[in-house]
């Protein structure tokens, strides 16, 4: 299914309503994406596009659909997850570090989603990821514009993808050690990774963040493999076609509205980690 297809969003219950109405309403909002990546999984069935969701990202779907509050929302007495370790708090600090960065860069608007395309550069149709699926434009074709088109990927994870070929194309050399100075808000893998982030630190931050970032990725999957070489249309997927001047214009419009969704979430983000931070000193964890 597409997002167009989608069950229609649920607005999240606020924090201060019965536990049971805000578990119902995050089941509500997250359990359609969850049930049928399980349910593909035991015909073994595979999505191109949605079961990133659940095999790039670590987090289960039974994780995803269990619904908790935040360990500074019941307090210290009320609180009955896991202990929190001094490795969670550290991990806390560094994503108030990386959310901070990025919203203190301007964000950059002109990668036009090449990561994608530089991820089969070279190959043929049968050495691609998605080999089940067609390529928009000849193996041939496809390189050619590749090389006719600035790569400036920001992002690591997305970079580490790239063909043995690709790889010289991107004006930067992304590493981890790196993440910190180039991640930067423009960049879609770094808007979708808002929910790798928000998993990480759960269940002390709850799960309504983690639903509302999930959402968020769902987003920004699709608008990735609209604009990737892959013909889905069949699956419902309008092709961005970055191969034009009015595609890459038309990734531009919607790359600048989506790093505008993702900046509250990052908001969100980077102040619940700073309360586990705060939390985690009142306990005397160090």
């Amino acid at each position: 299914m597409t997002m167009l297809e989608a069950p229609q969003t649920v607005e999240m219950e606020k924090p201060g309503a019965p536990e049971e109405a805000r578990a119902a309403a995050h089941r509500a909002r997250v359990v359609p994406w969850a049930e049928a990546f399980v349910q593909r999984r035991a015909q073994g069935e595979k999505h191109p596009v949605w079961d990133f969701l659940f095999t790039y990202y670590s987090f289960s779907p039974a994780k995803l659909m269990k619904w908790s509050a935040a360990v500074f929302e019941v307090g210290a007495d009320g609180w009955d997850g896991p202990p929190l370790s001094a490795r969670d708090v550290n991990q806390a600090r560094w994503i108030v570090q990386l959310c901070e960065n990025i919203a203190n860069k301007p964000p950059r608007f002109q990668c036009h989603g090449l990561h994608e395309w530089a991820m089969v550069y070279k190959l043929s149709a049968e050495q691609v990821r998605h080999s089940g699926c067609r390529l928009r434009l000849a193996p041939e074709t496809l390189a050619s514009f590749v090389e006719s088109q600035s790569i400036c990927c920001t992002h690591h994870d997305a970079y580490r993808f790239f063909t043995p070929e690709a790889r010289p194309l991107n004006v930067v050399k992304p590493r981890l050690e790196t993440r910190l100075e180039l991640e930067q808000g423009g960049c879609l893998h770094t808007n979708m990774d808002l929910y790798k982030w928000a998993y990480k630190l759960w269940p002390w931050i709850g799960s309504d963040l983690v639903a509302e970032a999930f959402l968020l990725a769902v987003q920004a999957r699709e608008m990735d493999m609209r604009a990737s070489p892959y013909d889905l249309a069949d699956l419902g997927f309008v092709p961005i076609a970055i191969e034009t001047e009015e595609g890459r214009a038309e990734y531009r419009e919607m790359q600048q509205a989506f790093a505008e969704r993702s900046a509250p979430v990052r908001a969100k983000l980077r102040k619940a980690a700073g309360r586990l931070i705060e939390h985690a000193g009142r306990c005397d964890l160090h």
